[in-house]
């Protein structure tokens, strides 16, 4: 449950190792927000909710805990604020709450911020925000779809967020307001630094229009910025084409700023709405010309994080102590 994403995505996984049977299923911030669906009862016809062995969730940023641990655990969702966080609408709270009330076994995954462990100190010292908890899904899902143990992931959609793991380990991440656009989302330059001072917008407000709406002049909903973004590239729009192309642009910037500071990098793992995207636009190959020739590169379908996720539940499950340098505390397999 990501506070940048346009719903809340939900995997099952079987207790067989049968990939057929893998079921992923999305509902809509929005419904979720107007207490129009509840997610158990969406579960509820999918899988015997009895018969869930574990959950792993994220929610939002996870800056107030930096292991996985159990939702009895945690106390105020994990983390330390909702503000600057984009648009809230609290669709992801009202599913946390019926998780947590539910009596499934549950855990959390933190967010990467400026006092997860494994992180490089360099990094945790520069930003005290990274990315987001979903962020560590999606790389262990690229991890496991790919075995690489050095690569970078960036996930492209309402926010751009790139991923350094090192030796199996998460070392370093960027999110959107510090480097590179999202359709949305984007750093905060000058500009807006003055709109901010002057009382004519909050740093939040400058946040969720700092991405290629911004250029594209797109005011609407988070849900549908990409659709509208698209809508108008297809009809030769020259803001939307500049918009596009200006977010290629800093996302290849900020994918080799973190090739020149790590010390291996095995292939690249491109994935989110805009990043896996192959039509009616081709983001991925326009991404890609930038650096197959050097470094592989590949995409993962939109559901990597909720992948990753249940990947996370059933690999801890089974006795796993650390996902990609995040420890697991105070849970024990029964």
């Amino acid at each position: 449950m990501d506070h940048g994403t346009t719903g809340v995505s939900f995997t099952i996984l079987p207790s067989s190792a049968d990939t057929n049977k893998v079921e992923h299923f999305k509902i809509g911030r929005e419904s979720l927000s107007l207490q129009e669906l509840s997610a158990l009862e969406q579960l509820s016809k999918r899988v015997d909710l009895n018969k869930i062995k574990l959950m792993a969730i994220t929610y939002a940023m996870g800056d107030a805990i930096n292991s996985i641990k159990p939702l009895d655990m945690v106390e105020d969702r994990g983390i330390i604020s909702i503000g600057g966080a984009g648009k809230v609408t609290g669709g992801g709270t009202s599913v946390y709450e019926e998780i947590e009330k539910s009596g499934i076994p549950t855990l959390l995954i933190p967010g990467l911020h400026k006092n997860t462990p494994c992180m490089d100190p360099r990094f945790k010292v520069a930003y005290s925000h990274h990315g987001s908890a979903e962020k560590i899904s999606i790389a262990y899902n690229a991890f496991l779809e790919t075995g690489w143990e050095n690569m970078l992931v960036a996930d492209i959609s309402s926010n751009t967020v790139t991923i350094l793991v090192q030796a199996s380990e998460i070392k370093g991440a960027m999110d959107a307001c510090l480097g590179a656009m999202g359709v949305v989302h984007g750093p905060l330059d000058l500009e807006m630094i003055r709109s901010i001072d002057d009382g004519n917008r909050t740093a939040n407000e400058c946040f969720s229009r700092a991405g290629a709406v911004k250029i594209a002049q797109i005011d609407t909903k988070v849900s549908q910025a990409k659709t509208e973004l698209l809508k108008k590239f297809l009809k030769g729009d020259d803001q939307a084409i500049l918009a596009l192309d200006t977010m290629l642009m800093t996302i290849v910037m900020e994918i080799w700023g973190f090739i020149g500071i790590a010390e291996k990098i095995e292939g690249i793992v491109l994935t989110g709405s805009i990043g896996s995207m192959e039509e009616p636009v081709n983001f991925f190959g326009a991404l890609k010309d930038y650096f197959e020739d050097i470094i592989p590169v590949i995409s993962l379908p939109t559901t990597s994080g909720s992948m990753g996720s249940a990947q996370i539940a059933r690999d801890i499950y089974n006795g796993k102590k650390d996902i990609l340098g995040i420890k697991v505390e105070g849970y024990n397999p029964k």
